[in-house]
């Protein structure tokens, strides 16, 4: 211990002290830094004057958890070394809400990696699939969440990912066999009643346009299919886009125009849009900036931003600028451009495989191959065209094997689940 009759000289009480704080940058104690108390708790020149002015805003969550984790050091360089930053606490520090993310329930059911999860629209069913091929429905009975149906038959391989339709009458599944099912319940029980075949192999992806009458999936063959729905149990396809020279590991719709996105292999994102004049589907812009895989993104509530994120361990937030934009940001052609304004790194220490923004709060969540489940918020009066982000909660060992798929719920209570390589589906409560 470092307490006063500690045989430690005071350099060397110093020198663990800034260790055992630094050690809080890579554990569940992170989730109290804002970028710049990182960067100070980063920098060689962390004096201890400096150090107890920044634990300022955050003092009362920092020692809360200092005082139950189980590093040795670290409560000891905290509570006993110099300068005992518990001094510093104000009544203004007592008066900080926790933030948590709380485990409701874990269910399980299907056998190996479970790959993604998608709510129904009206937040009351979820939909769940992964590599033993089959599509589980759950849904509450009582407090507790159980499986209701089990569709089976669909598929010949692992299925990647499920979609609800906007109106819930519909879901999609995208499947390691080249194809994308089409589910729906009019003969009383969920049923496959079309299959969209064209892609030469794996369809990594499919999402339905914010009207519902346009699909779009992606797959290992490098390109991006936009189908129109044509009738009852029929779609055409209406576009093939090829402007990718990797595979394409997701797709997403904008949400309120027929605009999709893309993230691929290739490191970049594309966006497409339909030309009125001739109907031809074509690129309207190629977002360059992560350094590797790009394997999720999402649009905010008003289609004005998009999140992605990547293999480069980082999320970035691009903000569109339209012609006549206030900033000055010139347009050279096409309708728009889109900027990366901002860059979260740092946070997430393997590749963040998916994120999801929930449009009622604006909070970001992330599903990250380092087994966590973290959550971000804009902060208050952030500059649009240079917004900054604040981690409010770390949850470690979210799972006890890389984190594939996190989604809010759409109706708003803050619910979020995710899914794993593990086999497990968790369902949280986001507390702020």
């Amino acid at each position: 211990m470092l307490g006063k009759k500690s045989k430690l000289s005071l350099r060397d009480k110093r020198t663990i002290y800034k260790k055992c704080i630094r050690t809080a940058r890579h554990t569940r104690l992170s989730s109290l830094f804002t970028s710049s108390q990182r960067h100070l708790i980063d920098s060689k020149d962390l004096d201890f004057p400096t150090l107890a002015k920044f634990m300022k805003g955050s003092s009362k969550r920092f020692f809360e958890f200092v005082k139950s984790h189980p590093n040795v050091l670290l409560r000891s360089a905290v509570f006993y070394g110099p300068p005992r930053l518990h001094q510093h606490l104000t009544a203004a520090d007592c008066n900080f809400i926790m933030v948590k993310l709380e485990l409701l329930q874990t269910v399980t059911g299907h056998r190996g990696i479970v790959w993604n999860v998608s709510w129904h629209p009206s937040g009351n069913v979820i939909a769940s699939c992964g590599e033993d091929k089959t599509i589980k429905l759950w849904a509450k009975e009582g407090d507790k969440w159980v499986i209701k149906t089990v569709l089976v038959d669909g598929h010949q391989r692992t299925i990647r990912e499920v979609a609800w339709s906007p109106c819930g009458n519909y879901l999609a599944s995208a499947s390691f066999d080249a194809t994308t099912a089409i589910w729906d319940k009019k003969s009383g029980q969920f049923e496959c009643n079309a299959t969209l075949e064209g892609h030469e192999n794996e369809v990594k992806s499919v999402a339905w346009s914010a009207s519902g009458q346009l699909l779009a999936t992606c797959g290992r063959d490098k390109s991006v299919w936009v189908w129109e729905v044509a009738g009852d149990d029929e779609y055409e396809c209406a576009a093939v886009l090829n402007a990718h020279n990797q595979d394409v590991k997701k797709v997403v719709w904008h949400p309120y125009m027929d605009i999709v996105a893309s993230a691929s292999y290739d490191n970049t994102v594309k966006l497409f849009k339909e030309d009125p004049a001739d109907n031809d589907w074509s690129c309207i812009s190629t977002l360059q900036s992560h350094e590797s895989t790009v394997w999720s993104l999402a649009f905010d509530k008003t289609g004005d931003r998009l999140a992605t994120c990547s293999d480069d361990k980082t999320v970035k937030i691009w903000k569109e600028y339209k012609p006549g934009n206030p900033e000055g940001v010139i347009i050279p052609e096409g309708d728009s451009v889109w900027k990366c304004v901002c860059t979260l790194s740092g946070y997430h220490t393997r590749c963040v495989y998916d994120l999801s923004w929930c449009p009622n709060t604006g909070l970001l969540a992330t599903a990250c191959g380092d087994d966590i489940v973290r959550v971000f918020k804009e902060t208050i009066d952030s500059d649009s065209n240079a917004p900054t982000f604040e981690l409010l909660c770390t949850k470690q060992n979210a799972h006890s094997q890389d984190v594939n798929c996190v989604k809010w719920n759409p109706a708003g209570n803050q619910e979020l689940v995710s899914c794993s390589d593990d086999g497990e589906i968790k369902i949280w409560k986001f507390e702020e």
